[in-house]
Formats: C-alpha cells, sequence, structure tokens
C-alpha cells in the first residue's frame, strides 16, 4: 500500500493542477503494472507546512505532536492524521480517520516512534528540547501590520539551505505565521538558525534580496 502526495502551489516543483493530475495518472499506471494498492493524493503546496524547515526543527515538531505539546503544529498534525486515515483505509480498516486520530491521542503513535527510534540505535526517550538548534539566529521582523497574504516556499527552502540545512542538523527555520494569520508590525515572522555567523549572514543576503512573506 502507498500513498503519494502531491503539493501544488506557486512555488512548488509542481505548481498546476493539470501536472499534479498527469503525474497522478502516472503513478497510478506504475502502481497498476506493479500490483501495488495506489493512492495520490493533491494537496495545498501554498506553504510550508508546520512550523520547523531543517532536521532537527522539523523533528521537534514531530515530537511536539506525538507527545501532545502545546507547541504542536496543527496544520502538520491534521494532514498527517488524514494521510493516515487513508492509508488505513486502503488496508480495509473501518471509520479510518476515527483509528488514527485514536491512535495518536491514545499515545500509540508515539510509543511506536519509540520502537522505530530504539531499532536506528538513537535514544527512544529523547525530548524536544534535546534536538539542538544552531546558536546563531537571525529574526525576520514584521514591517507593518496586517495578514499574511503568501509565502514563498521556493526561497524559504533557498535560505534554509543557505544557511546549512539539512547537512548542518542544527540549521534551518522555524516559521511563526502561517496564510491568513494576522501579524502586528515587529512580530517575528521567522527566525533562521545557523551554526556559523558565515552561513547565516549568507542566508539573510538571499532573504533580504527577495519579499519571502508577503503582509496585506
Amino acid at each position: 500500500h502507498v500513498l503519494i502526495d502531491i503539493p501544488i502551489g506557486k512555488y512548488t516543483k509542481i505548481n498546476s493542477r493539470k501536472k499534479a493530475l498527469y503525474l497522478k495518472k502516472k503513478f497510478q499506471m506504475l502502481g497498476k503494472r506493479l500490483n501495488m494498492k495506489i493512492n495520490v493524493i493533491i494537496t495545498d503546496g501554498s506553504q510550508p507546512i508546520g512550523n520547523g524547515i531543517g532536521p532537527n526543527l522539523e523533528a521537534r515538531d514531530i515530537l511536539h505532536i506525538l507527545t501532545r505539546n502545546k507547541l504542536a503544529p496543527k496544520d502538520l498534525e491534521e494532514k498527517s492524521v488524514y494521510m493516515a486515515s487513508l492509508i488505513l483505509e486502503m488496508a480495509g480498516i473501518k471509520y479510518p480517520l476515527e483509528k488514527a486520530k485514536e491512535i495518536l491521542y491514545s499515545g500509540r503513535a508515539y510509543k511506536k516512534m519509540k520502537e522505530i527510534i530504539k531499532a536506528q540505535k538513537g535514544s527512544p526517550n529523547i525530548k524536544p528540547s534535546d534536538l539542538k538548534v544552531g546558536k546563531f539566529k537571525f529574526g525576520l521582523k514584521a514591517k507593518k501590520s496586517g495578514i499574511i497574504k503568501s509565502i514563498n516556499n521556493e526561497i524559504i527552502s533557498k535560505i534554509a539551505r543557505a544557511a546549512g540545512s539539512p547537512v548542518d542538523k542544527e540549521a534551518g527555520i522555524y516559521l511563526n505565521v502561517h496564510i491568513s494569520n494576522n501579524v502586528v508590525k515587529n512580530d517575528i515572522l521567522l527566525t533562521i538558525y545557523a551554526k556559523n555567523p558565515k552561513k547565516l549572514l549568507f542566508a539573510k543576503s538571499i532573504m533580504q534580496k527577495t519579499n519571502v512573506i508577503d503582509i496585506k
């Protein structure tokens, strides 16, 4: 059973529904030839999902969700539960959405994650705070009050890479806002983390050349 997610948006690799539907058809044909059960969904890729971009920051998001922490990004949680329910449905499980929620809310998903971490010779009791981020950081402030109109996924990705991600696990971006959020002038929109000052300067230089977050 394979579930494939194709996010579409202005700044994604697949930037139109037409292209996404073409790719979906190709995956379905391939699945049929391989005698595999394949489901392909087309989702909103107009902005990053979750708060973290970068290995440790993304892992923090996941642990926050699994441990039911108040810092858990709701958009990532909702999409994860939805996708899990689709896989359960493919496997013939009754009431798949309710089942997926029960697995998460009961702590069973977290228990299974700990087993996976242990199997990979990691520390199963690792906490989000154990996942360090780069000591050099820069916060992008809102130049005016308003509503977040758009977030440039492509530039966000370039900034994160310039900061050292994913090679430097501690590098990346923490996104404080999403589309349709209200912000006040000087609110921190995002924070860049890097392990050394040169990479932070490089990441800042890329960010300053474009309007990475548009406020209307």
